[in-house]
């Protein structure tokens, strides 16, 4: 199991929430998961950028990383990630650079172009299509507000100049490789939830990478659904909650966490489940000696450099107990 121990592992949180429970409950589930992270010597928790979705309760993501960092102690925390077309540049600068300050060495900004929602949110969010199509300047828009000031430029964010906040490309296709190739910049795949083309993109960043200020090699994180326990029937039942989530996804039914399930028969149609269990292709799931065998060949596969999981299980113990076995895989 040793061969996991130099690969750093993350964490990426969206918050998820039962139904009947509060927004409150379910924010302080997530901090106690952080802190439990943090205790666990995990190198990253990262929020991500969703809106309008009953069951996901992640959406104000600068606020919710101001909360997780002031509750934890060392654990680097971020987003993964902003929507950056949703935003303008200067005022992710200036949260993020205020972020930086209050908590230094510790804030990363992952960036992505899709909606983080549904089409008719992205209206109500003011957003602009057409902005999609400018990410690459964007991104070095808000590269320069949070980089030193060169006299250059009129309009400055303050706070945020000179924070030079450590920023990631997130993507789920070949088109933020490329673009993270070609910046210097490291690179998520979104593999938690868009496997297809995980080879092809992490291929494409490696063989395109231009050295930069930021990186002189490509840096790869994949993300991966992880669901972990003592063995691996107790793992299959646990996984059942991920299972039902997304099968309420593809139906645009409400998000709820819901309680693991003997089987899922009866729950989906063969088409229904072949769309989850294509979407949730990159599944980790398993006991631990089972867990260490699929990330050790992942890295041989992939040259995976990090990992960052959702851990999405239904209760906060078996939650905290995936922790700690994915921990135990690295010793």
């Amino acid at each position: 199991m040793s061969g996991l121990s130099a690969i750093p592992f993350s964490l990426l949180e969206l918050s998820p929430m039962k139904e009947g429970a509060t927004v409150s409950s379910t924010l302080a589930n997530s901090a106690a998961y952080a802190q439990k992270a943090d205790e666990l010597g995990f190198n990253r928790f990262w929020m991500a950028e969703h809106h309008n979705m009953p069951g996901i309760v992640c959406a104000a993501t600068s606020v919710l990383i101001g909360h997780i960092a002031g509750q934890t102690k060392t654990i680097r925390v971020g987003a993964g990630g902003v929507m950056l077309p949703n935003h303008p540049p200067l005022i992710v600068a200036e949260q993020y650079g205020t972020l930086e300050s209050l908590y230094p060495g510790r804030i990363d900004l992952g960036l992505g172009r899709a909606p983080g929602s549904d089409h008719i949110t992205s209206r109500a969010l003011r957003r602009d299509e057409r902005r999609a199509e400018n990410f690459a300047n964007e991104v070095t828009e808000l590269q320069t507000l949070l980089g030193p000031y060169d006299g250059s430029h009129p309009v400055r964010a303050i706070p945020g100049e000179n924070t030079n906040v450590p920023i990631w490309l997130l993507g789920s296709s070949l088109y933020s490789a490329q673009l993270a190739a070609k910046k210097g910049l490291p690179y998520v795949f979104a593999g938690h939830f868009a496997p297809r083309f995980v080879y092809d993109a992490i291929a494409l960043y490696r063989r395109e990478f231009q050295p930069s200020d930021v990186l002189d090699k490509p840096y790869v994180m994949l993300g991966l659904p992880i669901v972990a326990a003592d063995s691996d029937e107790h793992a299959q039942f646990l996984a059942t909650t991920s299972k039902q989530r997304i099968l309420a996804l593809l139906r645009g039914d409400p998000l709820w966490l819901k309680a693991p399930v003997k089987s899922m028969a009866g729950l989906w149609n063969e088409q229904e489940q072949a769309q989850v269990e294509n979407f949730l292709g990159l599944s980790v799931v398993g006991s631990p000696v089972t867990i260490a065998h699929k990330l050790n060949m992942i890295v041989k596969e992939l040259g995976v450099d990090e990992f960052i999981f959702t851990n999405d299980l239904y209760q906060s113990s078996d939650r905290h107990h995936a922790l700690e076995i994915l921990r135990s895989i690295k010793a």
